[in-house]
């Protein structure tokens, strides 16, 4: 029995390994792809980027590590492409307005929820959730119609406007507020607290990892925003760097991969530096 036992705990860690490696694999493709030279790539890939230049053979044959390594793809990135730095301080102007505009507006507007009593809150609530799932595609005319008449169309601003009411950051902010004990907001009322010093000094600091798991998401999903300024942004000088992999060509497929790696790295700075509230922050909100 202790010997199944074991061969079942091996079985299982080598399929989590396996499983591990393929959700690993694709960064490694990406850092393998930016360290080719141009040559090896069109060698490598050639069928799959239809390109002259491919070895031949109808799949593609991409080495765990490059056999010539090289960063000129960085540097023809970095030194020669200044489209890629517009794009990059677009995406970084866009989701510090979206995360600061959801902190002002979402914050106040979870607490609301679960701690305030008014009628009709939990009807209010429930429509808030429903229009969480709405597709963006569902909401495109009427977001363009609003733009449109407030004359922010093809904007930045317009682009925050339409993201820092989104309902989910609400969602996750909520069920943390809703779990602050009902006897210390009590105390404090009968010390004489006001609902704002409750909010401020009680609700923040017990609701604050739902807080920092909603901005941990938030940031990935807008650093990575793609319909919306595809949509509402037809300056190219005004586009984000999610719009920038899509428009190289493949020509360039080697300066492809050095900014996908660029591109990766704020992501996964953020995810790590947030990983312990996002799980907390998503747990929360699989109770609901």
């Amino acid at each position: 029995m202790k010997r199944m036992k074991k061969m079942w705990k091996k079985a299982a860690a080598v399929l989590l390994a396996v499983l591990a490696f393929i959700a690993v694999y694709p960064i490694c493709f990406l850092l393998t792809g930016s360290l080719m030279g141009g040559g090896e790539i069109r060698e490598s890939l050639g069928p799959a980027l239809e390109v002259a230049g491919g070895n031949g053979n109808s799949c593609i044959q991409m080495p765990f590590l490059p056999r010539y390594p090289t960063l000129r793809s960085y540097v023809e990135l970095l030194l020669d492409s200044p489209e890629f730095f517009v794009m990059f301080w677009n995406s970084v102007r866009l989701t510090a307005g979206i995360l600061a505009g959801q902190v002002l507006f979402g914050v106040p507007a979870a607490w609301g929820f679960a701690r305030g009593r008014f009628p009709f809150r939990k009807a209010l609530f429930t429509v808030y959730i429903l229009l969480m799932m709405m597709p963006f595609q569902v909401l495109m005319l009427s977001d363009h119609m609003l733009l449109a008449g407030l004359h922010m169309l093809d904007t930045h601003g317009g682009l925050i406007l339409l993201s820092i009411f989104s309902t989910f950051p609400v969602f996750i902010m909520y069920r943390f507020f809703e779990s602050v004990p009902d006897a210390l907001v009590e105390a404090a009322m009968l010390d004489g607290a006001s609902q704002w010093q409750i909010f401020l000094h009680i609700g923040l600091p017990l609701g604050s990892p739902g807080v920092i798991a909603a901005l941990v998401l938030g940031f990935l999903e807008y650093w990575n925003l793609l319909e919306p300024p595809m949509t509402f942004l037809k300056s190219k000088n005004l586009w984000p760097l999610s719009l920038y992999l899509p428009n190289i060509g493949l020509e360039r497929a080697k300066v492809a991969f050095a900014a996908s790696v660029i591109a990766l790295i704020p992501a996964i700075l953020v995810f790590l530096a947030g990983q312990d509230h996002l799980e907390r922050g998503i747990a929360a909100a699989v109770k609901e």
